[in-house]
């Protein structure tokens, strides 16, 4: 088990107990990526957390497949979909660079509070592209810290040895825009509540 594992075990239970941090901003997230949606889409959520945000969006297509790098994450979700009688979300421990799935398969992926926390950004938004299907959606909320918390990437490395937390990438909003583009997205939607908060991205595959 590596460190941020270890560090998103420890923390799951509390998490998933935290309430939204901003829920005006979430909402409206939820909002408008439901308008991408329609009953026949097959989603992906990477980095799914405890699976509150599949869960919430599970009415509205008809399958998603929720990966999570901790185990304890992919339980409280698992128990959260069990309790509310949610049959069309599949939860799997997993990270992306395991997982399986068929170039141009899918119809959405979210990556939420996901791509800064990876050490091959990249590579990811690439494998992601691949699995979309023509005119797909990548919709990402990622925080930016080289917007205005630059000095945060000689720290970051220290938490992490430390197991204080996880691995955290500093890179800024146009880096973010120019990783996307230069995999082959045109973004489609970007909002951004206001400065130093996540940014919120519908990415588009060419059709």
């Amino acid at each position: 088990m590596d460190q941020s594992t270890n560090y998103l075990d420890k923390i799951a239970e509390s998490y998933s107990k935290k309430p939204v941090a901003d829920e005006a901003a979430y909402q409206k997230k939820l909002k408008v990526t439901r308008q991408y949606f329609d009953p026949d889409m097959v989603v992906l959520e990477i980095g799914c957390g405890t699976g509150s945000t599949a869960i919430t969006h599970a009415p509205y297509v008809k399958h998603i497949q929720a990966i999570d790098l901790s185990s304890k994450m992919i339980e409280i979700a698992q128990g959260k979909a069990d309790a509310e009688n949610v049959e069309n979300v599949v939860f799997e421990r997993s990270t992306i660079d395991e997982l399986n799935v068929r170039d141009q398969t899918l119809d959405a992926v979210l990556g939420l509070s996901i791509l800064h926390l990876l050490e091959n950004k990249e590579e990811v938004i690439a494998k992601v592209h691949k699995m979309l299907k023509p005119s797909g959606i990548f919709v990402t909320s990622t925080t930016c810290l080289g917007d205005s918390m630059r000095f945060f990437k000689y720290i970051s490395p220290i938490g992490k040895f430390l197991g204080l937390m996880p691995l955290l990438k500093v890179f800024t909003t146009k880096e973010l825009e120019s990783s996307l583009t230069n995999a082959g997205f045109e973004i489609d939607y970007q909002w951004q509540p206001s400065k130093g908060k996540a940014v919120f991205i519908v990415a588009k595959k060419a059709a």
